[in-house]
């Protein structure tokens, strides 16, 4: 049996629709941190495990969030942080790292392990594309996808 993992990063505060239609799907969050409020954590906490990392907009509320986290997923090892400048680069055994803190997402398999940022997908900001990822497991290997999140359903105030 397979595990879906929903992979979002820099909500900012927002999360739309759309996005969390895609998560009550999972079996697993990942949020790579800017989640700016903790109302939306508490939105999508009882859907499944839930792996937080603190972002640089995360403010005295998330003083209980790591900076980084290791942890498996049904046999595959991850590394998170929210700024990949952060980044453990004594990786050892890990697998994947996830990352944000760009808005702009990124998949790349570096020294055999995948380094992914989902992007954002909440306000958007710097004119990037609204974005998360989707990763199924299956067996200790994984596949992902982009998804691209639209604007018809905003929720809430954009800025550029």
């Amino acid at each position: 049996m397979s595990t879906k993992v929903g992979i979002i990063s820099d909500t900012h505060g927002l999360l739309r629709p759309q996005v969390l239609d895609i998560l009550k799907t999972c079996d697993c969050i990942l949020h790579a941190g800017d989640v700016t409020r903790p109302e939306l954590l508490d939105k999508i906490r009882y859907l499944g495990n839930l792996y937080v990392v603190r972002g640089n907009n995360d403010r005295d509320w998330a003083s209980n969030l790591s900076v980084s986290l290791r942890f498996t997923i049904e046999g595959v090892k991850f590394f998170m942080v929210h700024n990949k400048k952060d980044a453990d680069w004594n990786l050892g055994d890990t697998q994947v790292v996830i990352f944000g803190h760009s808005h702009r997402y990124s998949e790349k398999i570096i020294d055999g392990r995948l380094w992914l940022n989902p992007g954002s997908c909440g306000i958007r900001r710097f004119g990037q594309e609204l974005t998360m990822a989707v990763m199924t497991i299956d067996n200790g290997t994984w596949q992902t996808e982009k998804i691209s999140v639209t604007d018809s359903a905003r929720g809430g105030k954009e800025t550029s």
